[in-house]
């Protein structure tokens, strides 16, 4: 329970403090803890809880969206959310103000929502709810760390012969559900002779030589860059026992 109130206490003090703004936005800046209290994520334990106010910039936004798609058809979304964000900027204090009372009124309510929620909560619905946020939360940081992954370029680790065969024989297979396929291949796998699963274990051990050099140069990359911090232990520590991992 000292998790579920210490984060509770961070959501608190930034309603009271007020949080600080964006920047580029001027919307109001999470907590990194917030994200584990999205009421969404709270089913297993509550069944329903209210939904989280919208700041008031993601307030303005939503409703200024329509507006800039009927005027520009053709304009992207992220071309639309940069002007929209432009003209938050230039809003005047007054205008902002009505957004921010908004906010505040929702917020107000959403806190004496979930503190009335929260009172109805056994020990072991809150127990439920505690190992429920940290399953959340540590998805969640596995998620960002991924896109950041991705966003930075890193190789896409090499495939197996089996997972080759899987990619190129799947879309082959007779239309029916996934399951069904997939046992279908599985078994046209095992049908193969040695000699035909030499082939995609030779595509195997080309794509394990793209990895390792494509690797090689991506973490080259990130040293330069300052980012030691991905880079793969075992290479770490190869100028100390001569050896280079694949």
């Amino acid at each position: 329970m000292a998790l579920l109130r210490g984060v509770w206490g961070v959501l608190s003090g930034l309603s009271k403090s007020g949080a600080d703004l964006c920047a580029s936005c001027g919307s109001r800046l999470r907590s990194p803890f917030s994200f584990a209290y999205m009421p969404r994520w709270f089913s297993s334990a509550l069944g329903s809880y209210p939904k989280k106010p919208m700041t008031s910039y993601v307030r303005f936004s939503k409703e200024q969206l329509p507006i800039f798609r009927a005027q520009n058809p053709d304009a992207k979304n992220s071309e639309l959310i940069k002007k929209i964000a432009q003209v938050w900027r230039e809003l005047p204090d007054s205008e902002k103000k009505i957004y921010e009372d908004a906010y505040r009124a929702d917020w107000q309510a959403y806190k004496e929502e979930i503190n009335r929620l929260q009172e109805q909560l056994t020990p072991s619905q809150m127990v439920s709810l505690e190992k429920e946020i940290t399953q959340k939360r540590l998805k969640k940081k596995a998620l960002i760390k991924k896109r950041e992954l991705t966003m930075l370029g890193k190789p896409k680790r090499p495939r197996s012969a089996y997972n080759i065969f899987i990619s190129e024989c799947f879309q082959e297979a007779k239309d029916g559900p996934s399951q069904v396929k997939l046992k279908t291949v599985n078994e046209n796998w095992k049908n193969l002779s040695s000699s035909q699963k030499q082939v995609y274990i030779q595509l195997a051990n080309d794509d394990k030589i793209r990895y390792y050099n494509e690797m090689k140069s991506w973490e080259e990359q990130m040293i330069e860059v300052g980012r030691n911090d991905l880079i793969r232990r075992k290479v770490k520590h190869q100028a100390k026992d001569g050896t280079e991992e694949c």
